[in-house]
C-alpha cells in the first residue's frame, strides 16, 4: 500500500501531457475544491479527475477485479473511494465547475480521449 502513489501517477501525467498539448494550462492538485481534482483549469471552470479503474470500481474489467485475501476490506475500501467521488464531483457542480472522469482504461485510445477532452473543454 505504501508503494501506491495518489498522484503523478502514468495515467495522470498521460492526461496532463494531452491536455498541455492542446495549449490549455492548468493547476495540479489544488487542495482548495472538494476532491483535490487531479487537472484544475480555472480560468474555464473545469476539473479533470483521472480514476484508477480498480481503486474507483470502473465498469471495465479492471475495475471487476475482486482480491483474493481480505475480500470485505477491500470491497469497502473501494465503495468507500466511489461514495467520495460522488459527493466530490456533486460538490463542485454545486460550486459551478463542470467536472470530466477519465479512466485509466480510456488512456489507451489516446485519439478517443483527445476528441473527449477537447469537447469538455472547449463547451
Amino acid at each position: 500500500m505504501s508503494r501506491i502513489r495518489g498522484k503523478d501517477t502514468m495515467p495522470e501525467i498521460a492526461v496532463r501531457r494531452l491536455v498541455h498539448r492542446l495549449g490549455y494550462r492548468f493547476r495540479l492538485h489544488t487542495r482548495e475544491l472538494p476532491g483535490c481534482p487531479d487537472i484544475v483549469l480555472p480560468r474555464h471552470k473545469k476539473v479533470i479527475f483521472v480514476h484508477g479503474c480498480f481503486w474507483h470500481m470502473h465498469k471495465c474489467r479492471y475495475g471487476k477485479v475482486i482480491p483474493q485475501t481480505r475480500k470485505k476490506f477491500w470491497q469497502t475500501k473501494r465503495q468507500a473511494n466511489v461514495a467520495r467521488d460522488r459527493k466530490n464531483i456533486k460538490e463542485l457542480k454545486t460550486l459551478g465547475w463542470k467536472v470530466l472522469v477519465v479512466w485509466e482504461c480510456q488512456i489507451r485510445n489516446t485519439p478517443k480521449l483527445s476528441n473527449r477532452i477537447k469537447k469538455f473543454l472547449s463547451s
